[in-house]
């Protein structure tokens, strides 16, 4: 789900318009002091560090959020300069630490050898309002076909990491919300830019989409934006600053 932890400084050798109705390049998300709970409102959804108080009752594996429809066997490929990513959604689930169930989301990172660099399990789950909560993920980066480190797993209760939000309910201008947090591993914020971009990647011309400005303190500076099309899904991810890099939306099956 989070390309901002292998996004690497690489320049992507090929042309991608991206017309995007952007705003305050401000996506700094300072924690309000309040405690998450669900909710589609900009005030409940979870900052920084907030305490999530979430009620496993109040989640489904079900999730049909527009901007990220997770029915088992949809699948996304996209593709960088150096790497080819497949994500897929599962039909295996996982009760985490805190009791709600997710669907279990394999993301395959593969270089241009077809040699594994980092194959991710995340686990998804969509409150009654429609946000998608990001519970947690365990992650293998390969080296020589070996798994060489497990860095940047968490899973919310465990060891004071949180869950956030991957998608929100009713994304607006300006909203901001924490993507997942787990001290010193995983602090990725997110703050909504616009929800009517036109992306055109290999995979086709997208109107109205969902466009996030992504970060994190663990790496100042480093911004990615995020596109989501409506009934697709993903399409493109880029990174911004301090500079470019490009995983575009290659082809997809969406149930």
């Amino acid at each position: 789900m989070h390309p901002m932890k292998r996004l690497t400084t690489l320049v992507l050798a090929c042309c991608v318009l991206v017309l995007a109705a952007c705003g305050d390049d401000d996506s700094g998300n300072d924690s309000q002091g309040t405690t998450a709970t669900t909710g589609g409102n900009a005030s409940s959804l979870p900052q920084g560090s907030d305490p999530a108080n979430l009620e496993p009752a109040d989640f489904t594996t079900k999730i049909d959020n527009p901007y990220w429809p997770m029915t088992p066997g949809n699948r996304w490929v996209s593709r960088s300069s150096e790497e080819r990513i497949v994500v897929e959604v599962t039909d295996r689930k996982k009760t985490v630490a805190g009791g709600i169930e997710a669907v279990v989301v394999r993301d395959t990172v593969t270089d241009n050898n077809g040699d594994f660099v980092e194959v991710t399990d995340d686990w998804y789950a969509q409150d009654r309002d429609g946000n998608i909560w990001y519970l947690g993920e365990d992650v293998r980066d390969f080296k020589g076909g070996k798994v060489v480190s497990r860095g940047g797993s968490w899973e919310h209760g465990v060891d004071g990491a949180l869950a956030g939000i991957a998608i929100p309910a009713d994304p607006e201008r300006g909203l901001k919300y924490r993507q997942e947090y787990y001290e010193g591993e995983a602090e990725d914020r997110a703050e909504v830019l616009s929800t009517d971009a036109r992306v055109i990647v290999p995979a086709g011309e997208f109107e109205g989409c969902l466009q996030t400005s992504d970060t994190t303190p663990l790496e100042p500076g480093v911004e990615e934006r995020k596109y989501y099309a409506k009934g697709v899904g993903p399409v493109l991810n880029e990174k911004v600053s301090p500079d470019r890099f490009r995983e575009e939306l290659v082809r997809y099956s969406v149930k």
